[in-house]
């Protein structure tokens, strides 16, 4: 029985191992499962570290692109522009009209039409010492010249110095950049300065600024660009000495045949000019005289009998005061004044003395700062033997949109010009400044 009893219990008992071992069996195999879902898993997962280092080989690979280009630059800029130029400049942009004498000399011309100008200038200034300086003028402009053809000539309105219509903003390149100053200042110890260039003007080389006047038409420039100040772009050198107490004198001269006959030569046509003037912050008065040789013809404030006169090779002595004044403080009714006279004389021919005078009045900051009004009249130089009694005149309001872009509208005109009685003329401009 004790037997029976045993095999009993053990069969029992085997009947109980027996589904635990089933289970353990499919444990193991789920666990076999699990791995290998584990190890394809592990297959497809992110490297988040191969990544990287593929990354950062691409980014090796762009930085390396970067420095070159900024090498290239680097040495492009090096090689393409002076560290010690310093380069601004203004387009501008000019659209009006005139209403011109249908007869006249050389008044036929000048259309009626609208017309859209423009000129570009670029100053270079470059300093080696940081006391010297070499100022290069790059301009160009669509204006032609008034000594082309008539046909021509109806595109030259702004252009034409009879007239007096010629802008300060015109240039007649016929859009042509091209190099229309050039020369070198260097000072000889505290006092005095050298100035000397292959294309110059005799006010730049002068100690006192003559006129504070900013003109639309260049007849205005200079406190009337006549006889006295005349300028013509030539080679030329000059010599300044400017003193502590605002006294400065200056002499220069210009040669307008210096390329083709020489400078200072006896059939050289020369204008030698000699400058005393003293200035202070609100004022400056200045006298000029200006020697002139060899059938030197004046500058755009003239008639034509002022400003063709016959010489004969013969010298014209050209005497001019100037005087300017400001208030101290802007934005109120007073304006600044600019006054000019000049007087002639030549022995060459009978009645061939000459005289002008200007007014120039400009109020700054009216309305809204750096805004400018202007207003300017005079005589232009006119022979002492002409009946007719010239007079020119402008008025214009600049409006400052920003530090860089002004918009200008302007009207001006003139009366018996170009020695022509009932010669008049009326203008008007709207011109748009663009300064970099």
């Amino acid at each position: 029985m004790k037997l029976f009893q045993k095999m009993l219990v053990a069969g029992t008992a085997l009947s109980l191992i027996a589904p635990v071992a089933s289970n353990a069996s499919e444990v193991v195999n789920l666990e076999e499962m699990s791995n290998y879902v584990r190890s394809e898993k592990k297959s497809q997962r992110f490297d988040s570290k191969s990544f990287i280092n593929d990354v950062k080989d691409d980014l090796a690979k762009v930085n390396s692109r970067i420095d070159g280009l900024e090498a290239k630059q680097y040495n492009f800029e090096a090689g393409g522009f002076s560290d010690t130029t310093v380069m601004d400049g203004k387009a501008v942009f000019t659209v009006g009209a005139l209403d011109a004498p249908e007869s006249g000399t050389n008044a036929s011309y000048l259309s009626e039409a609208f017309q859209f100008q423009y000129m570009y200038v670029m100053n270079l200034n470059s300093s080696f010492t940081g006391d010297d300086n070499l100022y290069i003028r790059l301009k160009s402009g669509n204006g032609p010249s008034n000594v082309v053809s008539n046909e021509v000539k109806k595109y030259s309105a702004f252009n034409e110095t009879g007239y007096g219509t010629y802008l300060s903003s015109a240039n007649q390149n016929y859009d042509a950049l091209k190099v229309d100053k050039m020369w070198y200042s260097m000072p000889l110890g505290d006092s005095f300065t050298f100035t000397a260039g292959p294309k110059i003007e005799n006010y730049y080389m002068h100690g006192t600024t003559p006129s504070i006047y900013k003109p639309v038409l260049k007849q205005f420039t200079l406190g009337g660009n006549a006889s006295a100040y005349g300028a013509s772009t030539s080679p030329g050198a000059g010599l300044t000495w400017t003193g502590d107490s605002g006294l400065a004198i200056s002499t220069n001269f210009t040669t307008k045949s210096g390329n083709s006959k020489g400078l200072l030569q006896d059939e050289s046509a020369t204008s030698w000019a000699t400058q005393v003037g003293y200035t202070q912050p609100q004022y400056s008065v200045s006298a000029i005289v200006n020697q002139k040789y060899n059938d030197w013809s004046d500058s755009y404030f003239s008639t034509s009998s002022g400003k063709e006169r016959t010489y004969n090779d013969a010298a014209s002595t050209n005497i001019g005061l100037r005087a300017w004044w400001r208030p101290q403080e802007t934005g109120t009714a007073t304006p600044s004044i600019s006054v000019g006279f000049d007087t002639s004389e030549t022995g060459a021919t009978t009645n061939s003395n000459t005289n002008m005078y200007f007014v120039g009045l400009n109020w700054q900051d009216m309305f809204q700062a750096d805004d400018r009004i202007g207003l300017a009249f005079g005589q232009p130089q006119k022979r002492e033997d002409e009946t007719t009694d010239p007079f020119a005149w402008e008025a214009y309001y600049q409006f400052q949109v920003n530090d860089s872009i002004s918009v200008t509208p302007a009207v001006f005109g003139g009366s018996d010009r170009n020695g022509t009685a009932g010669s008049d003329i009326t203008g008007a401009v709207l011109e748009t400044t663009f300064k970099f």
